[in-house]
């Protein structure tokens, strides 16, 4: 069969990858600290017999977008946002050391203070242990105050410090769980100079109107795909009935 059949189905198959990731990315566009994902693919040549017309793509590791998204006020006093570059360490569900921008803080029941997603947010000594209290801060500077249930109000104590990172980008991927770690599970020191904004989040970074124009440009190229493909099944049948009458 002409191996134009099978040009069109890599192409096929590799805009059903493309547009799944940007699917995922428009599905989080109201996802706190979100980071869209980038499809990348490589066009090789197809080897063999004939003039070298033809091409294919081969998938590549998908990137990621680490632009800062918009902030959005809350008022809420565990809600914070990153002021510029940089991270919030968490406990990722392997045990490792990951990053996110997702301030959407809370405490669990057992009074450990973790993300929305419930991840354990990193502090000096790993995961920020919560005593009971009637107020929590939280700094610039990351160190978390409280005020003791019974205390008076000018009593506040330091519980801790959320882990602020600011890693080089490029020594950074994306894992499917949407954390970020540096490659090779390497642990990133704690940076004084990343500011956090408390009473905040910062959204998606997710461009809707993007992600659906996108999204409609790849469902075209699929259709041009598959219609390759049947004329492609169409020559063979002819050149078939040809051989026949011959």
């Amino acid at each position: 069969m002409d191996r134009m059949i099978y040009v069109a189905m890599n192409g096929a198959q590799q805009t059903m990858l493309a547009q799944a990731v940007h699917t995922h990315n428009l599905a989080n566009v109201s996802t706190t600290g979100f980071r869209a994902d980038l499809a990348a693919f490589q066009s090789l040549p197809v080897t063999g017999p004939g003039w070298a017309s033809r091409a294919y793509a081969q998938p590549q590791p998908n990137g990621v977008n680490l632009a800062p998204g918009p902030l959005i006020t809350t008022g809420r006093e565990l809600d914070v946002a990153i002021n510029g570059s940089g991270f919030i360490a968490v406990q990722a569900p392997d045990g490792r050391e990951a990053y996110t921008r997702a301030g959407d803080l809370r405490i669990s029941g057992n009074g450990v203070l973790e993300t929305g997603a419930g991840h354990p947010v990193l502090g000096n000594g790993g995961p920020i242990a919560m005593p009971p209290a009637e107020k929590l801060e939280i700094g610039a500077d990351g160190t978390i105050s409280i005020r003791p249930v019974g205390q008076s109000v000018s009593t506040l104590a330091v519980v801790d410090r959320i882990r602020l990172v600011n890693p080089p980008l490029d020594t950074l991927e994306k894992g499917s769980d949407g954390l970020l770690r540096s490659k090779g599970g390497l642990s990133s020191a704690p940076d004084a100079k990343v500011r956090i904004a408390t009473g905040a989040l910062e959204g998606s970074n997710v461009n809707a109107v993007d992600a659906m124009v996108n999204i409609i440009a790849l469902a075209r190229e699929f259709d041009m795909q598959v219609k390759l493909m049947r004329t492609a099944q169409e020559h063979d049948s002819a050149s078939a009935q040809i051989m026949r009458l011959g």
